[in-house]
């Protein structure tokens, strides 16, 4: 069972490094320009976003590794300053010269929460992370007009909820079957990939 439980984690950290390129993209469907979008194109945008980048994926399912408290509570409080991060981010627009160092870390994100998971850092660490994934989310729709600006929330809406739904219901199922050593394996593996991402974004 661990041995397959190994060669998982890494196909995973290869697959994950394949794809850091399209990570770094941080746009699902190259829609083109924000003027034309639709307000379908910009619903499927919010929801494919969070669940083709690798790193905002990678996050949302670590946190059924955490193991928190009363799970089921955390879950709007982490979509609330999601959103309200993807909010803000529309009055203080994402400077150009500041793009790397922001994807930076939101990848160093994964290594906070690998930290949190070994127990190292509190899982309060959990909501600022969780908000600047939202103000990077956010970035990419800035400048739109009302209509697919609405509709990119509510594809926001749809996938971060039924991902945090998911993770929080199944975390104590996750803790239970990888046990301790898979747990710090598991974090270990979060915490490399956070880096070895936060690397890739900061170079030329």
């Amino acid at each position: 069972m661990r041995k397959h439980f190994l060669q998982a984690l890494l196909s995973l950290f290869f697959l994950i490094n394949v794809l850091a390129d399209s990570a770094l993209a941080h746009h699902p469907f190259g829609m083109g320009k924000i003027s034309d979008l639709s307000v379908w194109q910009a619903l499927l945008s919010g929801v494919g976003h969070p669940l083709l980048g690798p790193d905002h994926l990678l996050f949302m399912l670590g946190i059924a590794l955490v193991g928190l408290k009363k799970d089921k509570k955390w879950v709007f409080p982490l979509l609330a300053v999601g959103l309200a991060g993807s909010a803000l981010v529309q009055l203080q627009p994402l400077p150009d010269s500041l793009e790397p160092w922001a994807e930076a870390l939101v990848s160093f994100s994964l290594t906070v929460e690998g930290l949190v998971v070994l127990n190292l850092l509190s899982s309060k660490w959990l909501l600022p992370m969780f908000a600047f994934h939202g103000y990077l989310l956010g970035n990419t729709i800035v400048g739109a007009e009302a209509t697919p600006l609405l509709g990119y929330f509510f594809g926001l809406l749809i996938a971060q909820l039924s991902l945090l739904l998911f993770v929080t219901s199944a975390s104590t199922k996750v803790i239970k079957k990888f046990g301790v050593n898979g747990r710090i394996l598991s974090a270990g593996i979060w915490i490399g990939i956070g880096l070895a991402f936060s690397w890739v974004a900061l170079i030329p």
